[in-house]
């Protein structure tokens, strides 16, 4: 019997992983690669050549690929993407001030059309005639179409001629907003519509070049996307619908947790090299957002993992106050390029520079930093200041020491802008540097690493004592306050999930007392009530001592470095639907949802038919989304309440949800 191998791809901030996985062996082989944010697929394709050459296996035995990307996520952080024509039916111009709509459109068109439907899906007649006016400029000034009907979720049926109208005329991409969300509030299903279309473009780029890589490498396999709920999407329904892939690279995450550690309740932990990720598992399944994810700044509907990120990982900038009598260290929320990173890479141009440095008397405010371009293409780079377009072409593809950089304090203020559009790195001392000092990692150049450190303990506190007598110390002073600050967000991210208001972790005199385990006639204690998984390459180092700080036990898996690729492929795919019963007059139940609106004189026949076109479709969707052989499973929510002795149903939901393993490729 042949052996079928499942091929997990995860992109990272940092790195790219793959995975080979074999359903009764495990993880088969893995490997990593630089990621390549001007280009995703060239880290791909370095951490899939990996992987197979490691595993010695013909591309033939590879029956099913799956990817987790922070794309999508990143791409409405920093305000990307394509720009997008709304077309609103049955709204007016007062509902883009709900739920912010309004902020998010910006200066992309926006139409109105008369129409839509009322809550028992009875329609208001729709006009297409200000579309039709608006569409000869519309059509050359955007890149995709969103399109949001007033109660559309209970008769999406403007929605869809208003789709079949502007693909008619314009072959652009359409979204509606009907095919993201059965919820009801308007203005907010139309954002979520619009960022989705924003997106269309850009992850059908990736998914497409992934595709192209594959095809080259003669990988002949079905390909799958992570969403935010951790369930797998086939890769041509995530294009149609990117922003369910928002916040994919935690839910993998949480995915290969579970597998890996086997705990159906957990917190988990995944260090990164730019930010630490926490989440709960909670009878086997990630813990929803049950609002909808927030990305960005703005509530979406889509939903996802309840994930808290913060701006700390192996790569976070060590920023030091030495003002006060005491110096102190914080963490992050900027990424640095380790020193040993960019060293393995530049060698003798980084260990020349930090020798210069070392050889002067004095201290330098930008010793043990350097420049260097990100490597995006030039027409990124595009519509610099004047000061900003000098100062970017005096750096090159070698590192660049800032001390030879910049000469005046408006400089920097410059450089902050370049690294903020992307064009430019800044390396500097990390905890990665730390721990390649302490040589608990050693993937790097540990030697630039020890120099950076070293320049950076000459510097004086307020008291006139340098911050460390050794690379060493400070590299323990580093590592003790990642430590400190990873309890710090863990802690913060858990009492918000237990809607715990009014405790700040970072500035709550009681749990610092309790992490220090300072001694008094009061001892304060602060523990999780279930195990701490960590994750992320460099979990083992950091992870056993953050355990121990919380008085919480703790499980790092062997391949911790790679859930997130183990995620994308042990996952299941997943699709719901609901359909609605309401009833607008005595005796009569009108059905929406998963078809056209019927009206029947029988609650009985009413909810029998709901729940049929519920599964129907369910399996249908789950079946589109690339399960083989999916299950449905079905719970109905009834609001009846009895007036005046009887019961009159207000409306009923009947929720079908079909789950399934992903296809796989034929022999």
């Amino acid at each position: 019997m042949a052996t079928h191998y499942l091929l997990g791809i995860d992109t990272g901030g940092t790195y790219t992983d793959a995975a080979l996985f074999d359903e009764g062996k495990g993880v088969v082989a893995k490997a990593k690669a630089l990621t390549t944010r001007h280009d995703l697929a060239v880290g791909i394709s370095g951490a899939v050549d990996a992987v197979i050459e490691k595993a010695g296996i013909p591309v033939s035995a590879i029956s099913l690929v799956s990817l987790s990307t922070t794309l999508a996520t990143n791409a409405l952080v920093e305000g990307q993407g394509g720009r997008s024509g709304l077309v609103m039916i049955g709204f007016g111009p007062e509902d883009l001030k709900r739920d912010g709509l309004e902020t998010a459109l910006g200066t992309d068109p926006v139409v109105f059309l008369p129409g839509g439907h009322n809550v028992h899906g009875h329609e208001n007649p729709l006009d297409l005639e200000p579309l039709r006016t608006a569409l000869p400029e519309l059509g050359t000034s955007v890149s995709s179409f969103a399109v949001a009907g007033y109660f559309a979720v209970r008769n999406p049926e403007h929605e869809i001629r208003v789709r079949d109208f502007l693909r008619q005329h314009t072959h652009l991409p359409v979204t509606c907003s009907h095919e993201l969300s059965s919820k009801l509030g308007g203005p907010r299903r139309a954002l979520t519509t619009l960022l989705n279309s924003r997106l269309v473009s850009m992850i059908d780029r990736l998914v497409g070049s992934c595709e192209r890589f594959l095809e080259t490498r003669g990988i002949h396999a079905p390909m799958m996307v992570v969403r935010g709920d951790g369930a797998l999407i086939s890769a041509s329904e995530a294009k149609v619908r990117p922003i369910e892939t928002i916040l994919s690279g935690p839910a993998a995450s949480l995915v290969g947790a579970r597998y890996l550690t086997g705990l159906d309740n957990a917190v988990v932990s995944d260090i990164g090299g730019t930010t630490t990720d926490v989440a709960v598992l909670e009878d086997g399944r990630p813990r929803l957002d049950a609002d909808g994810a927030v990305v960005g700044g703005y509530r979406t509907m889509v939903e996802a993992v309840a994930m808290r990120t913060f701006g700390l990982g192996g790569d976070s900038e060590v920023r030091i106050n030495d003002r006060g009598l005491e110096a102190r260290f914080t963490l992050g929320p900027r990424r640095f390029l380790p020193l040993s990173l960019l060293s393995k890479a530049h060698g003798d141009v980084v260990t020349a520079a930090l020798e210069r440095q070392l050889r002067t008397a004095h201290v330098g405010r930008h010793d043990g930093r350097f420049a260097v371009r990100t490597g995006v293409p030039d027409r990124l780079a595009s519509g610099l200041q004047p000061q900003e377009q000098a100062l970017f072409d005096r750096i090159g593809n070698e590192p660049v020491p800032l001390d030879q950089l910049l000469s005046t304090t408006p400089q920097k203020a410059t450089l902050d802008r370049l690294v903020a559009r992307g064009l430019v790195h800044i390396a500097g001392i990390t905890p990665s540097d730390a721990m390649h000092v302490l040589g608990r990692q050693g993937q790097w150049d540990a030697e630039a690493a020890r120099m950076g450190l070293a320049l950076a303990a000459r510097a004086k506190d307020g008291a006139g004592r340098v911050l460390a007598q050794s690379p060493e110390e400070l590299a323990e002073k580093i590592v003790a306050q990642l430590t400190r600050q990873s309890c710090e967000v863990i802690l913060g991210a858990c009492l918000m999930d237990d809607g715990v208001s009014g405790v700040d972790a970072r500035e709550s005199t009681e749990i610092d007392r309790a992490l220090r385990r300072a001694a008094g006639i009061v001892r304060f204690g602060v523990t999780l009530d279930r195990p701490l998984v960590g994750l992320g390459a460099s979990a083992p180092v950091y992870y056993p001592a953050i355990a121990d700080m919380l008085s919480a036990p703790s499980a790092i898996p062997d391949d911790a470095d790679v859930a997130n690729a183990i995620g994308a492929v042990v996952g299941q795919v997943r699709a719901s639907v609901t359909v609605f019963v309401t009833s607008p007059d005595e005796g009569i139940f009108v059905v929406n949802g998963a078809g056209v609106s019927v009206r029947l004189t029988s609650q009985e026949e009413s909810f029998a038919l709901a729940r049929a076109r519920a599964e129907k479709a369910a399996l249908e969707q789950a079946r589109l989304n690339g399960a083989d052989e999916p299950v449905v499973d079905l719970r109905a929510e009834v609001d009846a309440p009895e007036i005046e002795g009887s019961r009159k149903l207000i409306e009923a939901r009947f929720i079908a949800t079909a789950s399934g393993r992903p296809r796989i490729a034929a022999e």
